[in-house]
């Protein structure tokens, strides 16, 4: 009873202060961004060279430290202070909370990857909850952080597991899936968004094979999902409420069936009610719309009323049903050129890019990044063979630049990799796509000189690699360019991917 009536009687020192105040704005900063690296830093006393992980882990213990010198005097509990002092107080609280039970957040979210749909019950949730209640948390804000922390802990495993890369351009991703989830400041997010994200949908650039569909499997994955504390155990699983639709596979016949649903004699073959996409998806779920600028304009003008209105109706019925989700989209398509010509709706395009971020290609990676090549290489191997796959690697690595030189264009990007891995498994050799590579290489060429990235003998060599595919040899390449025979060949073998000469 006395907890319950405390006055608050306590100040920070200033030491614990300019400590605390540095975690409060640490926990709330993007995890992938530069600046938490620079708080963890200020945290944890670290110089420079101390690796990301073991940053990560001095910061944790630093903060831990401090927390248990509060507890100890008896000053760890917010209804204490008043102000800037208890908002800072119930910041580090949670911080420290949150990190400690970190490792169990990720043991329960592979055991429920394990359970699939049906939701796990939570075996640390009380220590969890009560360690909150203990600390001058309400009851009710308490299972609203357990559920952020789990949302949290979700985002994370799924941008930095599914997203690896070392390029910048791929921390730049990770960033911005972090925002996307949480918005670029999560106290607007704690305070205001945590349950109403389902109006910001999101829209997916890249070429094909880039990794769009696991970026968009992180953003829905990683929702807000309520804990149900008298069963003990979230609302649903992650793993049902994120639902992927790649549109290009359907009919147009079938495509709006498969979108919203159909009644029982709707049309021909409609023998039973069927539920669509928006039917299934959960309250806190996600639609993965792929392909989306394959759908025709009838069926923009569909998505667009659910979008701004949050209703529809199954196909052949009258019924107006709510869809409580959020939309993410995707497509490889040039999206501008295509509203030019009428093909994509323009007031569909602005319902769909509340956000849009763009996944990088792996020319790009491997561009800003040499050793991006490497780690993803290794990084298919271990999913084909086990641990011992990364030892593969370098050797791998090295047949592939062998087969394919320096600037091969990857325009299947990373599933054109996984493809060139397997295949130089099965026979020691990839040559590429020479189609692929053409207009890859075309592509690159006209990226480097709009950004000005490059030098003139690499602009050269593209250009002469263009003309030779084109026109077949050497002599008909030298007539253009001017330049003579044995130069052109070696701009050529400087570019192309190596492989038995055609002359």
């Amino acid at each position: 009873m006395y907890i319950l009536c405390m006055k608050p009687t306590l100040k920070l020192s200033p030491t614990d202060r300019e400590f605390f105040a540095t975690v409060a704005r640490a926990a709330f900063t993007n995890p992938f961004s530069r600046e938490r690296v620079e708080f963890d830093r200020q945290i944890a006393g670290a110089a420079q060279a101390v690796s990301r992980d073991e940053l990560i882990t001095r910061t944790i213990a630093r903060v831990e430290e401090r927390v248990r010198s509060l507890m100890a005097a008896g000053k760890a509990d917010l209804r204490r202070y008043t102000g800037e002092d208890r908002e800072i107080v119930r910041t580090v609280v949670l911080f420290d909370v949150y990190h400690r039970f970190r490792f169990e957040f990720d043991a329960f979210i592979l055991r429920q990857i394990e359970a699939g749909d049906t939701p796990c019950q939570v075996p640390f949730a009380r220590d969890v909850l009560a360690g909150l209640v203990a600390q001058g948390i309400g009851s009710d804000d308490a299972r609203r952080y357990f559920a952020i922390f789990y949302q949290i802990r979700r985002a994370f495993y799924f941008i930095e597991n599914s997203l690896t890369g070392l390029a910048p351009s791929m921390d730049t991703l990770r960033l911005n899936l972090w925002n996307n989830v949480f918005t670029s400041d999560i106290t607007w997010y704690e305070n205001h968004l945590w349950n109403r994200m389902e109006d910001f949908s999101t829209l997916l650039l890249g070429e094909t094979g880039t990794g769009k569909g696991a970026a968009a499997a992180a953003i829905g994955r990683s929702g807000f999902i309520p804990f149900d504390e008298r069963k003990g155990c979230f609302s649903e699983s992650f793993t049902r409420n994120f639902i992927p639709l790649n549109l290009s596979q359907y009919p147009e016949s079938l495509l709006e069936s498969e979108l919203f649903g159909h009644k029982k004699g709707a049309f021909t073959g409609a023998i039973e009610n069927h539920q669509g996409v928006f039917a299934r998806c959960t309250p806190h779920g996600s639609i993965f719309l792929d392909e989306i600028g394959d759908v025709s304009i009838p069926v923009q003008i569909k998505l667009l009323q659910i979008l701004q209105e949050r209703t529809f109706s199954p196909v052949g019925g009258h019924d107006r049903l709510r869809f409580n989700g959020r939309v993410i989209a995707a497509t490889n398509r040039p999206l501008d050129e295509m509203r030019q010509q009428g093909q994509f709706r323009d007031d569909f395009y602005y319902r769909l890019c509340s956000d849009i971020i763009t996944v990088p290609s792996l020319r790009q990676r491997v561009q800003e990044e040499p050793k991006e090549l490497e780690m993803l290489v290794g990084g298919i191997l271990t999913r084909m063979i086990g641990p011992e796959g990364k030892s593969m690697a370098e050797m791998v690595c090295e047949g592939i630049r062998r087969d394919l030189g320096p600037h091969y264009p990857w325009k299947g990007n990373v599933r054109e990799l996984e493809q060139a891995v397997r295949r130089f498994i099965l026979s020691r050799h990839y040559h590429g796509d020479r189609q692929g590579a053409c207009s890859g290489l075309r592509e690159q060429l006209c990226v480097d000189i709009e950004t000005g990235t490059t030098d003139a003998q690499t602009l050269l060599a593209a250009y002469c690699s263009l003309l030779h595919q084109r026109h077949g040899t050497y002599e008909e390449v030298a007539r253009r360019t001017g330049l003579d025979r044995r130069t052109v060949k070696k701009y050529i073998q400087r570019t192309a991917p190596a492989g038995p000469d055609v002359e």
